[in-house]
């Protein structure tokens, strides 16, 4: 019985540590990748640097309009990615999809192609382009390690699938799957966390 009371106030004070561990949850960055400085053409054919988007964290994937395969998946991932933002009442932040087909994606062209989603807020998305195949290979991998790459006779690219986490500096920070078992219960924590500690 003795030995029962004394545990008490122990099991308390371990409770008290993993409550005080889980709430008021700061960001963990897992990368530190500096993202190279640009200025490039969205959706609506208006120029957007790198300066443009620093104040708010953003999330960046690489996709194209005549992709068949991964990036259909990928657009509507994020779309309800958006849809949980918006019902936990997030606002700073940004969405930012980088065509790897830049020669054939036009401002138009994204455009159309993001209207085929069902957005819950279309303000928070800038879809780029308006740079060489070469351009957008090299800032592939200087500034988010990943792989961009189109091959002769080929109307399809390769590129990498992930989601990425910008903080408000305009530094990856952290890297998610964005075709499938995406966590999207993370990747909502973690923009909650980096927004709140961004003020």
């Amino acid at each position: 019985m003795g030995t029962s009371k004394k545990l008490i106030p122990l099991m308390l004070i371990l409770v008290f540590i993993l409550v005080a561990c889980t709430s008021g949850n700061s960001f963990k960055a897992e990368l530190d990748y500096k993202v190279s400085d640009f200025t490039y053409t969205n959706q609506d054919n208006e120029k957007v640097s790198l300066n443009d988007l620093k104040g708010k964290p953003w999330l960046a994937m690489f996709v194209f309009t005549s992709c068949t395969t991964v990036c259909p998946p990928m657009t509507a991932n994020m779309t309800d990615l958006q849809k949980d933002f918006k019902k936990a009442g997030l606002e700073d932040y940004n969405i930012v999809a980088f065509s790897v087909d830049p020669t054939v994606d036009t401002p138009k062209k994204l455009k159309e192609y993001i209207a085929n989603y069902d957005v819950p807020d279309p303000s928070k998305w800038t879809l780029l382009t308006g740079y060489s195949q070469a351009d957008i290979e090299k800032f592939g991998v200087d500034s988010f390690k990943t792989l961009v790459k189109k091959t002769e006779g080929n109307d399809q690219v390769i590129h990498g699938t992930s989601f990425l986490l910008v903080d408000q500096k305009g530094t990856v920070v952290k890297s998610y799957s964005g075709v499938s078992d995406v966590p999207k219960d993370e990747i909502l924590i973690d923009m909650e966390s980096i927004i709140e500690d961004g003020k």
